[in-house]
């Protein structure tokens, strides 16, 4: 067995635009040519996995920030929030007039009200990441099957977010689920515009080493690629961590190697420097 891979998704596969560089697409394809094992490893539920990425060619994915573990179509790994669980959340979303969004396998599930009240803060993350034209994001072009209407009260959900009026908001909703993990994105600490909520101690990184031992397979094959703060676990459960240079300091201060930014084709330099291509 060649080396085993572990590519984030969103700013290191692919840019803050959604566009997948053909020089990514060409890198992953020679690596599996020459025996390696690619698999995405990434906040998105499997529902947000679109075509153009499985076209690729890929051995698996972990999904749900690692609460999903695939390989070759074969689940590793599935753990779910529970459906009493989900119930309180989403009330406890409702009573505090939070809009948020359902994420599981089976499609990601938006709130009354998330379509025009997410607006600002989604075309805020977009100038944040430095997107071109980040005055025309709109939920349905950041989320295109997102699905409005639906049933709320689920047994199949990944992770759960939310949006932030305020700092305190994250602060409230931890404190209120204590046996679930929280975090924030889109920003640092009081700058954060959307919370989350997912399985307790459920990381990148652990789900990684439930992936080896399910592959037999030894850390020291292993190489992440990241770009945030997120994937830190992801490197830090592999042998070798490379940051992209569109990256956040934080997992560039962890990293090996940091390469070229995600556009300007840092994921094939880095598959070329380490000899993968």
């Amino acid at each position: 067995m060649g080396k085993i891979l572990f590519i984030d998704v969103d700013g290191t596969l692919v840019d803050y635009e959604t566009n997948l560089p053909d020089s990514a697409v060409e890198a992953v394809r020679r690596a599996r040519k020459n025996g390696h094992r690619v698999y995405i490893c990434t906040g998105r539920s499997k529902a947000e996995i679109y075509q153009d990425i499985w076209d690729i060619g890929l051995d698996g994915m972990i999904g749900g920030n690692g609460s999903y573990v695939e390989d070759h179509g074969n689940v590793v790994l599935h753990r779910l929030i529970s459906k009493e669980e989900s119930k309180r959340i989403v009330d406890w979303l409702h009573d505090r007039k939070l809009e948020f969004y359902l994420e599981s396998n089976n499609g990601l599930f938006a709130s009354e009200n998330f379509e025009s009240r997410a607006d600002a803060s989604l075309k805020e993350y977009a100038r944040r990441k430095g997107i071109d034209g980040a005055d025309r994001v709109t939920v349905r072009s950041i989320f295109p099957d997102m699905i409005f209407g639906g049933e709320l009260y689920r047994e199949d959900l990944n992770k759960v977010s939310y949006m932030l009026h305020s700092y305190q908001d994250f602060l409230d909703t931890r404190a209120q689920f204590p046996d679930l993990e929280s975090g924030t994105w889109g920003g640092r600490g009081e700058e954060a515009l959307f919370g989350d909520l997912g399985v307790k101690g459920i990381t990148k990184g652990k789900a990684i080493e439930h992936l080896l031992h399910y592959l037999n397979a030894d850390k020291s094959d292993t190489i992440a690629f990241g770009d945030a703060k997120v994937d830190i676990p992801m490197l830090e459960a592999c042998a070798y961590g490379v940051a992209m240079g569109s990256g956040g300091d934080e997992i560039k201060k962890v990293a090996d190697f940091i390469t070229d930014d995600v556009d300007k084709d840092g994921l094939y330099h880095a598959f070329s420097r380490l000899n993968l291509i």
